[in-house]
């Protein structure tokens, strides 16, 4: 994947700027599940019809080396997909329920963007910068409780959505509110709201009629963000119109953990006519991560688009990465 987007996991050393997601096992999952009433699970679900779409994009602003290409004909079957992304408040509940310490924790730092370091915070600032990306500053103590480093904390920010999330945090948290991370297809499906080869949520325009439907950079990255949308880091997860089948944010604000191993290469393999997962050889371990953030800008990295795509190491925790959760139908 592109450091832009997010750099590597904790397996090596913070002071390398990524690491490589081989040396760190996941958390422990020591906790029980509850066993959920099936209208407690499926509250804030929003409902995805069986069928047919035309998955993947081929445009201009397209990223080849993405695997987002060819567009192709995916069949899912019906399922349920959070509204919004987890969010502070909710992981909050999970973690006082089980103890549970994410990746970011346990490893004692996350990256966070170089800007939005307070001051306060700056003395924790590890060595080191990311390749290509020198806006990533890995934070020692930087987490989901801090989102920026030592000082920092997620204060009023209950509503938005839960960062410095590894996809084995990810997991755990959908296994244990009787859940599971959506298939990339899925996602796609879900986020595409009914329409048909979009390049965004809502429809082909960025703006339409003046109006800002997503969080994204606005201005100059990385060193002016105007807010014209309204916001300069997360936005509240159900911010802006959702689409047509009610998920809010399903473009920026956050990047979001699909269940899928990452492959660039869609032509690997046989495609038949009906399939939920895309064909061909993963990558390594990494695992495929969907929508952008509010970092995307459209001068490198324009990847909030519908069709765009990426990948991380399991490991990975970022200021920028969060997750929503599905069911079968």
């Amino acid at each position: 994947m592109t450091a832009c987007c997010g750099p590597g996991g904790h397996g090596g050393t913070a002071e390398a700027g990524a690491g490589t997601g081989s040396e760190l096992t996941p958390p422990p999952r020591d906790f029980a599940v509850p066993d959920r009433p099936r209208a407690e699970v499926l509250r804030g679900m929003v409902a995805v019809p069986a069928g047919p779409y035309l998955m993947g994009g081929d445009d201009e602003d397209a990223f080849p080396d993405d695997g987002e290409g060819p567009v192709r004909e995916v069949t899912v079957s019906a399922f349920r997909i959070d509204a919004t992304c987890v969010t502070n408040s909710r992981f909050a509940v999970f973690v006082k329920a089980t103890g549970y310490r994410t990746q970011a924790e346990l490893s004692g730092w996350s990256y966070v963007f170089g800007g939005f370091v307070p001051p306060r915070a700056r003395h924790a600032v590890l060595p080191g910068r990311v390749p290509g990306a020198p806006w990533w500053r890995a934070v020692s103590g930087a987490c989901w409780r801090s989102p920026e480093g030592p000082g920092t904390s997620i204060g009023e920010r209950g509503n938005h959505p839960v960062v410095h999330i590894s996809w084995h945090d990810a997991v755990a948290y959908a296994a244990w509110a009787g859940k599971r991370l959506p298939t990339e297809a899925e996602w796609e499906k879900a986020a595409r709201g009914g329409l048909v080869r979009a390049r965004f949520p809502w429809g082909d325009e960025l703006t339409p009629n003046g109006r800002h439907r997503c969080n994204i950079w606005r201005g100059d990255f990385p060193v002016r963000n105007t807010r014209e949308d309204g916001y300069l880091g997360t936005a509240p997860a159900n911010a802006f119109t959702p689409n047509g089948y009610g998920l809010h944010n399903a473009s920026g604000n956050v990047w979001e953990w699909c269940a899928d191993r990452f492959s660039p290469d869609w032509h690997a393999a046989p495609r038949p006519e009906t399939r939920v997962d895309p064909v061909g050889p993963p990558v390594g371990d990494n695992r495929v991560l969907r929508g952008g953030s509010y970092l995307c800008h459209h001068s490198y990295c324009n990847r909030y688009r519908v069709a765009a795509r990426t990948s991380n190491t399991p490991d990975s925790t970022t200021a920028h990465g969060g997750f929503r959760c599905a069911v079968d139908d």
